[in-house]
């Protein structure tokens, strides 16, 4: 005959399986994990227009739509497609600004020892089978650092910050979990 505290030890585990079964890990549960798709079912291919500028330092957009394209191409899904015809969905957007600072200041001459770029982007990402919006005009920020004593430019730290700005518009593709 089972004593009182072996009764007791098997109802609550009986308790906790049935408590804890239904949640489970999943969309419906309270885990919050999923093993579901990352990106929207619905498309399959994005046309990337050029990006605009509205600062006055050209060039840049290329840099950032060329990176754009080459992380949708490499860490998503979708297909980018040359011809909008094709295309289920359109990416577009534009640099706000692009700008430079400095960070760190030679002490005995007043020169930049180290000074960083800064790169604000908008984008929208719209569905052309349904006109939904899908990203809708949403703000992207990237910087990286450069300093002249190690032979870096501008251009240079541009085109990182532009490939940091590229992983996080590729990182507003994924659906929301």
């Amino acid at each position: 005959m089972k004593t009182r505290i072996e009764i007791l030890v098997c109802m609550f585990a009986g308790l906790t399986v049935i408590c804890a079964g239904p949640g489970g890990c999943g969309k419906s549960g309270l885990g919050g994990y999923t093993n579901d798709w990352l990106y929207p079912r619905q498309v399959d291919t994005v046309y990337v227009e050029m990006f605009d500028s509205r600062s006055f330092r050209r060039g840049h957009e290329y840099v950032l739509t060329d990176a754009i394209c080459k992380r949708i191409e490499v860490e998503t899904p979708y297909k980018i497609v040359s011809d909008r015809d094709f295309a289920d969905s359109v990416l577009s957007g534009q640099i706000n600004s692009i700008g430079s600072g400095v960070l760190a200041v030679d002490r005995e001459t007043g020169r930049p020892l180290e000074r960083e770029v800064l790169l604000r982007v908008t984008v929208n990402w719209k569905d052309l089978e349904t006109g939904e919006l899908l990203i809708n005009n949403e703000t992207v920020t990237a910087s990286s650092t450069y300093s002249a004593q190690l032979g870096q430019d501008f251009d240079y730290s541009a085109a990182v910050a532009a490939n940091r700005a590229a992983r996080k518009v590729v990182e507003l593709m994924e659906e929301t979990w």
